[in-house]
């Protein structure tokens, strides 16, 4: 079997990904991902790479049609394991697939949120993410207009998945980014 290093994840992604934004929004995933691995006792670079490949066929096939599939193909023919194809998959709603492992539930649960944390940040004065609080984030969240194209049932659907409560969410992915 292939040896799952960020090494190998970050070279797919970076082949695949010209766009800064979304090489950010991958490190800002793995950035959380690592966060939660540490919580639970799991492998850190396996959940790191898991997140920088998760949406590393995106930016070639952007709609629901191919997106995530392609990536989860790609990732079979070059022999990722099951189980980070299978968080892949479920990271993407549309397909119905079922977030049964930590490892699936956590990326599920990250995926959207880094988002809105990030366009936090990017609306205080300082563009610090040092600057924001769970308590910002929160008066952030009950703005719909706010970063409107971030799902916050999904956010929301993450954390019970997780068992943990929203805001303590928020605070690990916070303190992560």
């Amino acid at each position: 079997a292939m040896q799952v290093t960020r090494e190998a994840a970050w070279k797919l992604l970076t082949e695949h990904t010209k766009s800064d934004s979304l090489i950010k929004h991958a490190l800002a995933v793995e950035a959380a991902m690592r966060a939660y691995a540490r919580r639970f006792g799991e492998d850190e670079e396996y959940w790191a790479a898991t997140a920088l490949v998760h949406d590393h066929d995106y930016e070639e096939n952007p709609s629901d049609q191919f997106h995530p599939m392609v990536g989860m193909q790609r990732l079979e023919e070059l022999g990722w394991p099951a189980d980070i194809i299978d968080a892949v998959a479920g990271h993407a709603t549309y397909l119905g697939t079922t977030r049964t492992t930590p490892l699936a539930k956590a990326l599920f649960a990250v995926d959207e949120l880094t988002g809105l944390v990030s366009a936090t940040a990017l609306v205080r004065p300082s563009k610090n993410i040092a600057d924001v609080t769970v308590q910002s984030v929160k008066k952030k969240w009950k703005d719909k207009a706010f970063a409107a194209g971030v799902n916050r049932q999904d956010i929301e659907e993450g954390a019970r998945e997780l068992d943990i409560d929203l805001w303590e969410h928020v605070g690990v992915v916070l303190e992560a980014l």
